[in-house]
């Protein structure tokens, strides 16, 4: 190589070196858009058929389901008042079955779309705090799949009305959660057993 070409070389490289950063900071600009671009809902649940079980397929790590190893559900069921009650279950790695008993207020009805969810006991239930956001986010029209997740992007779940779903389709929901602005990186796919 003569040193004429060094000067060329040179350019080349921080040509390359300049695309990757351009590339690399519409990649942050991209991620940094979607988690500020409000998250959108679907536009209506019909809660007769949203009750009854799901199985959890995926989530993002949640300090309350650190116990959970597999086995995990969420049954859905109207109480008097017409909240949702919320009965979720999971096995330890040890075997223990355990269970957490709460109650989904409807944030925007007659959309149902929008929940909070309390798991403080019952006697207090109806204090406004301790309340989680209960977003849903896709939901396939013959409601066997759905995305939940809450506005900051910190919680997410992808359930099914199969404990074995097509993986086609997880991957087809968590996708969906990416271009939303979830972080995927940590995602917990869940052991299910039942068959």
């Amino acid at each position: 190589m003569t040193s004429n070409n060094l000067p060329k070389a040179g350019y080349t490289l921080a040509k390359i070196a300049l695309g990757g950063a351009v590339l690399v900071g519409l990649g942050m600009a991209t991620m940094a858009y979607a988690q500020t671009k409000p998250l959108q809902t679907v536009e209506r649940v019909e809660l007769d058929k949203y009750l009854g079980v799901w199985y959890e397929v995926a989530r993002k790590p949640l300090y309350f389901q650190n116990k959970c190893d597999r086995d995990v559900t969420a049954t859905y069921t109207l109480n008097e008042n017409g909240n949702v009650v919320v009965d979720n279950r999971c096995y330890t790695k040890e075997g223990k079955l355990t269970q957490s008993i709460g109650e989904a207020f409807i944030q925007n009805a007659p959309f149902n779309s929008k929940l909070k969810v309390s798991f403080l006991p019952e006697a207090i239930r109806w204090l406004p705090f301790g309340r989680g956001d209960y977003w849903v986010l896709k939901l396939d029209e013959n409601y066997q799949t759905v995305l939940v997740g809450e506005p900051r992007r910190k919680y997410m779940w992808v359930l099914s009305r199969s404990p074995q779903p097509d993986q086609a389709v997880v991957n087809e929901y968590l996708e969906y959660a990416k271009t939303l602005g979830y972080d995927l990186g940590d995602v917990i796919h869940t052991k299910q057993t039942i068959k």
